[in-house]
């Protein structure tokens, strides 16, 4: 008994980081830098902080400005009326390491009809 507790205590973090590593594929090195920008610069406006709380900015994934890259970069590099533009904060690397890493996450779901 006692060797069947201690092998499902060892074996559960394994079988979690298994089930973790299929569900989503691992970035590389541009994607991770772009995950960093922005979550240090962009998640203020695009995450949600916490459960419960809303967003000043749409939420960000493959399927934002219609998938088009060319479009992320213009919005990132120039702003919107309401976005600020990052041209003079982030070089066109950073900025093409945070379309990279926005094209890896899964689109939002749709807001809940009420």
């Amino acid at each position: 008994m006692r060797h069947s507790i201690l092998a499902s205590l060892f074996l559960t973090p394994v079988a979690s980081a298994a089930l973790a590593q299929n569900a989503a594929p691992a970035l590389d090195a541009q994607q991770t830098l772009g995950r960093q920008l922005l979550n240090q610069h962009c998640a203020i406006c695009h995450l949600k902080p916490q459960l419960g709380a809303t967003t000043y900015g749409p939420p960000l994934g493959v399927e934002s400005l219609g998938g088009d890259e060319a479009a992320m970069r213009q919005v990132i590099g120039e702003g919107t009326q309401r976005m600020p533009g990052f041209k003079y904060k982030f070089d066109a690397a950073g900025i093409d390491a945070i379309v990279a890493y926005i094209k890896t996450v899964a689109a939002p779901p749709a807001p809940a009809k009420q």
